[in-house]
């Protein structure tokens, strides 16, 4: 890697891993603390409002993303609109599915360990 990277340290991919861990922690704690408060509210259809939960992050990527074309970039053409908006849901899609999947698989395990301390006598 040193002759690639011309013998110099740089230290974007180790922040880059920060970030993703802060966004799986994140996300993880916040999808387990709405799936306890629609428990508690003996709602028990928690298996894809966590995935919603979860994924709403998504929505907010596409729409600052619309809202970045519209006031920074200037595209002239049709077809850059087009490539823009298609890689933009493309992209966000990938989040929705990733961060969707990290908060049904964090309420899910909070779900077991909730319930495995329930003793039956």
């Amino acid at each position: 890697m040193n002759s690639i990277w011309f013998h110099k340290v740089y230290y974007v991919f180790g922040f880059l891993f920060l970030v993703f861990v802060i966004l799986v922690v994140t996300t993880a704690e916040v999808t387990v603390l709405l799936t306890y408060f629609h428990l508690c509210s003996e709602d028990y259809r928690w298996h894809w409002r966590s995935v919603y939960t979860a994924g709403a992050s998504a929505l907010y990527v596409f729409l600052y993303g619309v809202f970045f074309y519209f006031s920074r970039l200037r595209l002239a053409s049709y077809a850059s609109l087009v490539i823009y908006f298609g890689w933009m849901s493309i992209v966000c899609l990938l989040l929705f599915v990733l961060t969707g999947a990290i908060g049904f698989v964090a309420s899910h395990l909070f779900i077991r360990r909730i319930y495995s301390a329930i003793k039956i006598d």
